[in-house]
């Protein structure tokens, strides 16, 4: 059965009881802020409805680019044909022609900074199981099922307005942390704010993330826009030891998307920090054995647990343990046992892994009969209780 341990951690005790920092208000109709370093949810509004993404489901096929790349099915220098489906695109384009070959880093790029819907078509095509938009859309969203990003719906490679074309703010969000997380050596090019094409296209040559260069620690992801979606922006800012990942749409103009970026970039930052609340290797509780030459063992954290804070006053924190027990011997260290939950004030729970402190071999006759005897102790003591309280 489910073992609850509801006593309070030493080390988590109370950091002081104060009132907790305000929840942020923004004119975005969803959003989503994920404090990256901690996993913590700082801000969920409207994100888990599928709303149409626009540009900003770009993202997802450059993700599977980058994991073609990573497969060795696509080259980064090697060179692809623009087929007409992709030259006859309009909004942001590279202004591709049928009659050119381009290379995968200058399509990337051209996604990236020049929201380059006829580069997302032209990589589509190349990484599609058939050949066609189509059939890579279908891939995209049985890819974003497999990466927990279940209100991901797509109809084509580069947002372009299309009925049942979905993405939700967190998903969004997870797509985000797979980029700068799998692929270090590709996410800077998030924060490269020209690209001059084969001077193609002057007046197509910046990146439109208003946060870049602003000196907050900015650098990337994807902004969107259409009529149905309005302004939106995946964005990602570090700073020190901390990244925060957030996600806004629905905006009414670009300096508003702007304002809210940066808004939010400085709310996470300058109202919170990070707390190390729990050493990693820390002996935080004990299960019960069963069936082991040991009666109980350590629950630990592999790493170390780190938790939001407000900077100006602060707040109580509650933390229990769960784990399902008694635990059968033989028990294996680091074998995962249960889970440390961490409750703060306007932020949603925070669910950190507890492993086997030391390895429990299996019991001899000796254990076996005490936990047998064990067994039958509770089991009498379990019916006395049912009897007396129906009495």
């Amino acid at each position: 059965m489910l073992k609850l341990l509801a006593h309070t951690l030493t080390v988590m005790a109370l950091i002081a009881v104060a009132p907790f920092a305000q929840a942020l208000d923004t004119r975005a109709t969803a959003a989503y802020v994920l404090d990256y370093t901690t996993g913590t949810v700082m801000l969920n509004k409207n994100a888990d409805e599928p709303l149409p993404p626009a540009s900003m489901s770009k993202l997802m096929t450059l993700l599977m680019t980058f994991e073609a790349i990573q497969r060795g099915t696509l080259s980064i220098d090697e060179k692809l044909p623009v087929s007409t489906h992709a030259a006859s695109f309009g909004g942001s384009t590279m202004f591709l022609d049928p009659r050119d070959r381009v290379s995968v880093e200058d399509l990337i790029r051209g996604v990236i900074v020049l929201s380059g819907n006829d580069a997302c078509v032209v990589l589509a095509e190349a990484l599609s199981p058939d050949g066609t938009e189509p059939g890579f859309a279908r891939m995209m969203t049985q890819r974003a099922r497999e990466l927990g990003m279940m209100n991901s719906t797509f109809q084509n490679s580069s947002g372009w307005p299309a009925a049942g074309h979905r993405m939700s703010m967190k998903d969004l969000g997870i797509l985000a942390k797979h980029l700068i997380e799998d692929f270090p050596t590709y996410y800077p090019l998030f924060n490269e704010r020209v690209f001059e094409f084969d001077g193609r296209a002057p007046s197509n040559t910046r990146n439109r993330n208003p946060l870049l260069g602003l000196g907050i620690g900015a650098d990337g992801l994807k902004t969107g826009h259409t009529q149905e979606a309005g302004y939106g922006l995946v964005g990602s800012a570090e700073q020190g030891a901390r990244r925060v990942i957030f996600v806004i749409t629905g905006l009414q103009s670009n300096q508003a998307r702007a304002e809210e970026a940066e808004k939010i970039v400085n709310w996470a930052f300058r109202q919170f920090a990070e707390q190390v609340v729990a050493p990693a290797g820390t002996r935080l509780a004990e299960a019960e054995v069963h069936m082991g030459r040991d009666r109980r063992v350590g629950l630990t954290i592999a790493e170390d647990v780190s938790i939001l804070v407000p900077t100006i006053g602060a707040s109580e924190i509650a933390a229990h343990i769960r784990y399902d027990g008694p635990v059968r011997a033989p028990i294996a260290k680091g074998q995962e046992l249960g889970e440390l939950v961490i409750s703060v004030p306007g932020f949603e729970d925070l669910h950190t892994p507890l492993i086997a402190s030391e390895a429990i071999d299996e019991g001899g006759f000796g254990p076996r009969m005490r936990t047998t005897a064990d067994a039958l102790r509770r089991h009498f003591f379990a019916d006395g209780s049912e009897t007396d309280a129906a009495s």
